[in-house]
């Protein structure tokens, strides 16, 4: 399914574009911890889905995070990124480029406000490059949804 379409749906479902508030609401966990230099990932045990954020993140780059992996969990709930990482030589790069576009357009959904491609670079953490290649189309300026949705 289009990315862009999956986003409209969930914000028409779940009346927010704050994952985690989307995350509430599909009954996934939210565990805030020490992960060092990772900024999160996602588990399913027993069908007990739980994201799993760095702590130490700013709020800005927590929400991305939860964003990226609730992307992992609707779009790749069979695959378990860490272990394919970990343990294959199964290329993740495509599953990681559909959940950071996910992410993405999660956030920047609305087009009431907007944000620079630096203020998205510096405050949420997105690699310019990954703006500049998904999302030319929209300028200097992205829009940005806030939090409080």
């Amino acid at each position: 399914m289009d990315t862009n379409k999956l986003i409209k749906q969930l914000i028409k479902k779940y009346g927010t574009s704050n994952p985690f508030k989307i995350a509430k609401a599909m009954d996934i966990t939210i565990v805030y911890e020490d992960l060092g230099s990772s900024w999160g990932y996602f588990s399913n045990l027993y069908r007990t889905v739980i994201i799993h954020i760095n702590k130490n993140l700013s709020y800005e780059k927590q929400m991305l995070t939860c964003a990226h992996e609730l992307g992992h969990v609707i779009q790749h709930p069979e695959h378990n990124m860490a272990f394919l990482k970990a343990n294959t030589f199964f290329s993740t790069d495509k599953y990681e480029t559909e959940a950071n576009l996910f992410a993405v357009e999660l956030l920047f959904s609305d087009n009431n406000n907007s944000i620079t491609y630096e203020e998205a670079v510096n405050t949420y953490g997105i690699p310019e490059q990954f703006l500049k290649k998904f999302l030319p189309q929209k300028g200097t300026y992205i829009p940005i949804k806030g939090g409080d949705n």
